[in-house]
């Protein structure tokens, strides 16, 4: 399976068991955007924070460029899409 199917099957695939443990991905990005507006005193929206995750895998690559860090910011973009196309 190459990154992009594999980034397919986390954000638009994930299994029962997953969704169960940690909820839908869009909807948890929304909630922890919520925690992040409480905790920085100001709104950070969902789109943000997509954003914002995306920021943190891309600046990893700096120190060491892992096929997991790579899979993470592709899935972070596909569901960012997702996200505004809802």
């Amino acid at each position: 399976m190459n990154i992009l199917e594999e980034a397919n099957e986390i954000v638009n695939n994930r299994s029962e068991e997953k969704e169960r443990q940690y909820g839908a991905f869009s909807e948890s990005m929304g909630k922890a955007a919520r925690v992040a507006s409480e905790l920085c005193n100001k709104e950070i929206t969902t789109e943000d924070f997509y954003k914002c995750m995306l920021a943190l895998k891309i600046s990893r690559m700096a120190y060491n460029l892992k096929e997991d860090t790579l899979l993470d910011a592709v899935a972070y973009i596909a569901g960012l899409n997702n996200f505004n196309k809802e």
